[in-house]
């Protein structure tokens, strides 16, 4: 294929490329569009399979396509594995990329094709990085997605914070019952946030519970039944 022919078919592909609607499924994801319509800060808390980082990245990606006055999306966790995976070759960048993957599928998802993660990189709409790179970094004109906190330890969540420029909203996705983290002091990271960001009106805490699972009747079913016996 010559050049110009395939220059041409990116093109259409990219004129093609649209954001599907979704709509609240709970009473906390409709309380999430709520006060994300309402200009809230957020922090979005609790178990898993409640849709708490599609959600945000659908109401950001709507936020950013219809030309808002933010300009792109950052993307932002902390490189904790579940489990050690032991060496990886690359560079830190490289290596970081793995933790890319859910976003990927969220993204392509959202625009029912496989490329829509990778073109809106293409095209600076979104931003993935992690905390090992945020010293000295200003973030402006963005939408702040702050990804699986619960494994960032107190040091990590307050530089994010303090990472935050002009004309910016950020939202937390986490649950501190899933963390990562080994040590004791290390895990109440979340917990010490949690209680900083209660104190700040400009923040919006929306809970999650067992009733706004809708990952699948199995995940639903499993959480509860962990929730039941105490295996949090």
């Amino acid at each position: 294929m010559s050049k110009k022919k395939k220059k041409l078919n990116q093109q259409q592909q990219q004129n093609h490329f649209s954001l599907r609607t979704i709509s609240p499924l709970t009473l906390n994801q409709s309380s999430t569009f709520k006060a994300f319509e309402q200009g809230k800060h957020l922090l979005l808390h609790g178990v898993a399979g409640t849709g708490k980082t599609y959600i945000s990245l659908y109401l950001a990606l709507n936020e950013v396509l219809n030309k808002s006055r933010y300009k792109h999306i950052v993307v932002i966790r902390s490189v904790v594995p579940s489990r050690d995976m032991g060496f990886l070759p690359g560079s830190a960048k490289e290596k970081a990329r793995v933790y890319e993957e859910p976003y990927k599928m969220i993204c392509d998802d959202l625009f029912g094709r496989g490329d829509g993660y990778d073109i809106l990189k293409m095209k600076r709409m979104l931003d993935f990085t992690t905390t090992s790179f945020l010293r000295g970094v200003t973030f402006n004109d963005a939408i702040i997605i702050v990804d699986e906190c619960q494994n960032m330890i107190q040091q990590e969540l307050d530089t994010v914070m303090t990472r935050v420029g002009n004309n910016c909203r950020i939202v937390f996705c986490g649950d501190f019952r899933q963390t990562d983290l080994a040590k004791h002091e290390e895990r109440r990271g979340l917990l010490t946030f949690m209680n900083i960001l209660d104190k700040m009106s400009c923040f919006e805490k929306i809970e999650f519970g067992k009733e706004d699972i809708v990952r699948s009747a199995l995940v639903k079913s499993y959480i509860i039944s962990k929730l039941e016996l105490g295996y949090v």
